[in-house]
């Protein structure tokens, strides 16, 4: 069926390449078939991945490493070392980003999503078989830094832009809402690792879970990050969702490029959202640090209510997508970081205030971090001209970790053990003044222009 070449696209007859038919596929399909809540499934499933095998290696920080890689050490300073190699992740998570970008451009967007979970597969997997300080000596030390290391550049490579794509395609009025359901993904899975820690260390012998018992965890992440790879290849690799993020501009685009152009944006996104950083890991990891060290509470209970804390932070998130849709998403923040910063006045009293006073904290500090965390990601990243939000968004999102949590469980026990859990307090105030400053500054900038 060839005729001349002067005839339209798509009459009978006219010669067409392998590139123009897909692209007709691509314009003549129902691109609505992709609706919003399929992207928002996808979303949460990958962050939920993401969240436990995160939150099993904070866990394993407080409660494993410090005697199994640092046991010439204090348990004070063996947690305190814990923590600085718990902080490389936030540190190689840019460069992830960066490097995993470039991927994408050159070999496709699916290469570069299986290659950064291959990576934070077989580093999680990495930990869980590693040999401790009495086997390896300080090689241990070495090896777990360089899988930390590889789980952060895993993670900042493992960005595909649904995040982005779902509060593109929110229904008017609605983006509030949709921006929040990837955030689900953080007391998903923060249930899911506190309940199974719980569990091994309810219902094991000591003996028993420092020797094996703290490595089921990090094989379960293995396994749910395989499940969730093939959750989201599912979803990224059809020719519907690939549309969709061109006709959105939404590619990566060089990082001298977006630095030059948009790093004010970046900035003052990575600073707006301090605030829910800061706090995110001062209900979770440093108060798990503070009573294993200096309280006879049982750990296993005090992560059950944390665990309820996380049910309630689930709420909260919830709750944050309608208050947004109806506030506004920069005003929910703003309002959230004023409470973080009057809940930090009451944080020695709660945390010095026996085990009622931890469990208020613990329920509080969660319930207002979902508020807060709910409208946390993306809030100023409609800042940025559509061709740069796809790496924009990826990079102030690292710099939000890396600034406002990457060190907040280092910094805050090293506080709280030398000078007193009152600096907890003002460290966590300061977060929120950076909060409301990058917001302020955000709402002149657009006055302005």
């Amino acid at each position: 069926m060839q005729t001349k070449q002067g005839h339209q696209p798509g009459q009978p007859g006219t010669p067409q390449s392998h590139s123009a038919v897909r692209d007709r596929q691509h314009a003549d399909h129902d691109h609505s078939v992709i609706k919003p809540a399929e992207i928002a499934v996808g979303v949460i499933i990958g962050r939920a991945s993401e969240y436990f095998d995160f939150f099993v290696y904070a866990m394993a920080s407080v409660l494993v490493f410090p005697s199994v890689f640092f046991p010439f050490a204090s348990p004070l300073n063996g947690a305190l070392y814990a923590f600085v190699i718990f902080s490389f992740a936030f540190l190689a998570r840019p460069l992830g980003t960066v490097l995993f970008m470039e991927i994408q451009r050159r070999h496709g967007r699916e290469v570069k999503l299986t290659l950064a979970l291959f990576i934070l597969g077989i580093s999680t997997a990495g930990v869980a078989f590693l040999p401790g300080h009495a086997t390896l000596g300080t090689a241990s030390i070495v090896v777990l830094s360089l899988l930390r290391i590889g789980q952060g550049i895993a993670v900042g490579g493992s960005w595909d832009g649904l995040p982005s794509l779902l509060a593109l395609n929110a229904p008017p009025g609605r983006r509030g809402w949709y921006a929040m359901l990837g955030q689900l993904g953080a007391p998903i899975g923060f249930i899911f690792a506190g309940s199974l820690f719980a569990y091994l260390l309810s219902s094991l012998p000591r003996e028993e879970f420092m020797d094996w018992g703290w490595r089921y965890p990090f094989y379960v992440a293995f396994a749910i990050n395989v499940v969730a790879l093939f959750a989201r290849l599912r979803l990224v690799s059809t020719n519907e969702y690939a549309h969709l993020l061109e006709e959105r501009e939404l590619q990566p685009t060089g990082v001298v490029e977006l630095t030059r152009s948009q790093g004010r944006n970046i900035l003052i996104g990575a600073l707006a959202a301090l605030a829910s950083y800061a706090l995110f890991h001062l209900v979770t990891v440093f108060p798990l640090s503070w009573i294993s060290l200096h309280s006879s509470r049982s750990i296993s209970d005090f992560l059950m209510i944390q665990v309820v804390g996380a049910g309630l932070m689930a709420i909260g998130v919830v709750v944050s997508g309608m208050v947004a849709d109806h506030l506004g998403r920069r005003t929910t923040l703003g309002t959230c970081a004023v409470l973080i910063a009057i809940l930090s006045g009451f944080v020695p009293m709660l945390m010095d205030g026996g085990v009622m006073g931890e469990n208020i904290f613990i329920l509080v500090g969660f319930s207002l971090l979902g508020l807060s965390y709910g409208q946390a990601s993306g809030a100023v990243t409609s800042n940025f001209s559509p061709r740069y939000r796809y790496t924009g968004a990826a990079l102030t999102s690292d710099l939000s970790w890396l600034v406002g949590a990457g060190f907040a469980p280092l910094v805050a026990l090293a506080l709280a053990s030398h000078f007193g859990l009152a600096y907890v307090g003002l460290y966590l105030v300061s977060g929120a003044l950076c909060s409301l400053a990058a917001l302020r500054i955000n709402r002149a900038l657009e006055i302005h222009n």
